[in-house]
């Protein structure tokens, strides 16, 4: 093994950073403008709905975020002063409960499909039926791979 990337692997490293970077910009760019929320906003929001029906705790929002602890709580201070979460204490455990404000929802609910066309313009509609299925594979065994 080489100690340096050659020529052709820094070429494909570089492309593909640029491509996700390009890509999740455009569409963060877009959401931002029509809804005020960021992408770390948009992020927890629909995690909270689509994996929690509006409600998870603060410890699996922050592994489902991939995020640190501290990140995590930084955030939610930001998004519960402007009203889009609460942090509700579990019963009976130290645990702290993360719920989506109807300020929230309705925000992430102007969101989704500002979300669904840029997805489409700046990535779905820009690439093959063959070229999607590829990268589906690719992505899918990269994400599920162990370190």
């Amino acid at each position: 093994m080489q100690d340096r990337l050659s020529t052709d692997e820094m070429r494909l490293w570089h492309a593909w950073k640029t491509m996700g970077e390009v890509v999740r910009a455009r569409i963060v760019q877009e959401i931002t403008s029509s809804t005020g929320l960021s992408d770390q906003d948009y992020g927890v929001l629909s995690r909270l709905n689509e994996i929690g029906s509006g409600q998870l705790r603060q410890q699996t929002l922050a592994e489902l975020m991939h995020w640190s602890k501290s990140r995590l709580s930084h955030h939610l201070t930001r998004m519960q002063d402007r009203g889009l979460v609460l942090r509700q204490a579990v019963e009976n455990d130290a645990g702290v409960l993360i719920v989506m404000t109807p300020t929230g929802r309705e925000v992430l609910d102007r969101a989704y499909p500002v979300h669904a066309k840029a997805v489409r313009r700046h990535l779905l509609d820009r690439l093959t039926p063959d070229e999607l299925r590829m990268l589906d594979a690719i992505a899918t065994r990269l994400e599920n791979d162990t370190f």
